[in-house]
C-alpha cells in the first residue's frame, strides 16, 4: 500500500498537468465584471480547475482516470499544507477569535434552516427517499459514514447522498466562489459573518469562499481567514452531531409530514374528479 501510493506521488503525467493549468491560470490572474452593481471575481482557481476538467474530459486526453485517481493521495497531502496555513493565521489572529466568543459555535445552527427549504425542492422533483440523503446536510465525508451505517450502501437515502457529494465535489467550490462574491452586495452583512458561514465543514470550498472574500475585503484579509479557518474546524467536529441527533431525525420528521400532506392533496383531486 505504501509502495503504492510513493508510486502515485511519482507520476509525472500528473504533476505536469497540474503545474501548467496552475502556470497558465496564475498568467491569467484574478478578473473582475459588473452585472447589476455586483461585483464578481473570478479567481485563478477557477481557472485551473477548468484547465484540468478540460485535460480530461478531451479526446486522447492526457490526463487518465489513473491519474484521476492518483490526484486523491496527492490532494490529502497539499489540504495538510492549506490547513497547516489557516491553522498559523488563525493563531496570529486568536484575539478576534475569543472576542467571537459562542458565535462560532452557534453558527453551526444555520445549516438546520437549509433542511426547510431543500427537502421540498427535492420532493417536489420526485426523489423521493433519496431527498432525505440529499438536505440533511452539505453530505461530506463526515456525514458518509452515518448514512452508511444508518440506510446501507444500496439504500435510496445514501444514492441521494452520494448525488449531492459527486456533484459538490466537482461544481462545490465554483459555486461558493460566486456565492462569496456576490452575497456581500445582496444582504450587506458584518464580513466576520460572511467569513464563518465560509467554514461549512469542507477545506476545499472553504478555501475557494474565503479566498474570494478576502480579495473583497484586503484590509481584514488575516481576521477573515482565522475566523474561517475556526469555524471550517468546529463545523467538522460538530456537524457530526449535529447531523446525528438534530439535522437527520428532522430531515425524517419533515419528509413524514411532507408525503403525508402530499398524499391528502392526492385524495383531495380524486375526490374532486369522482364528483366531476
Amino acid at each position: 500500500m505504501i509502495s503504492q501510493k510513493h508510486n502515485n506521488l511519482l507520476d509525472f503525467r500528473l504533476h505536469i498537468c497540474v503545474l501548467i493549468c496552475s502556470i497558465i491560470a496564475l498568467l491569467i490572474g484574478s478578473k473582475s465584471f459588473t452585472i447589476f452593481n455586483v461585483k464578481i471575481i473570478i479567481l485563478p482557481l477557477i481557472y485551473s480547475m477548468v484547465f484540468a476538467i478540460i485535460c480530461y474530459i478531451i479526446p486522447n486526453k492526457y490526463i487518465t482516470d489513473k491519474q484521476s485517481y492518483e490526484a486523491t493521495d496527492v490532494m490529502t497531502i497539499t489540504i495538510g499544507v492549506l490547513i497547516a496555513k489557516l491553522t498559523i493565521i488563525s493563531g496570529a489572529n486568536i484575539n478576534y477569535i475569543i472576542q467571537t466568543g459562542p458565535m462560532l459555535l452557534l453558527q453551526e445552527l444555520g445549516d438546520i434552516g437549509a433542511i426547510f427549504l431543500t427537502l421540498p425542492v427535492a420532493l417536489i422533483l420526485g426523489f423521493k427517499r433519496k431527498s432525505i440523503g440529499m438536505s440533511s446536510s452539505i453530505c461530506r465525508e463526515p456525514q458518509m459514514a452515518m448514512m452508511i451505517n444508518k440506510y446501507g450502501a444500496a439504500s435510496d437515502e445514501f444514492r441521494g447522498f452520494m448525488i449531492v457529494y459527486i456533484t459538490g465535489s466537482i461544481f462545490g467550490t465554483i459555486l461558493v466562489s460566486f456565492i462569496a462574491t456576490i452575497m456581500p452586495h445582496i444582504l450587506p452583512l458584518h464580513p466576520f459573518a460572511y467569513a464563518m458561514a465560509c467554514g461549512m465543514g469542507s477545506t476545499s470550498m472553504n478555501v475557494a469562499s474565503i479566498t474570494t472574500l478576502c480579495s473583497l475585503y484586503p484590509s481584514i484579509a488575516g481576521e477573515l481567514y482565522a475566523l474561517s479557518a475556526v469555524a471550517n474546524i468546529i463545523s467538522v467536529v460538530l456537524s457530526v452531531y449535529v447531523f446525528m441527533f438534530i439535522s437527520l431525525p428532522l430531515t425524517e420528521k419533515l419528509y413524514s409530514v411532507f408525503m403525508k400532506i402530499k398524499q391528502k392533496s392526492k385524495k383531495v383531486k380524486g375526490i374532486k374528479i369522482l364528483r366531476i
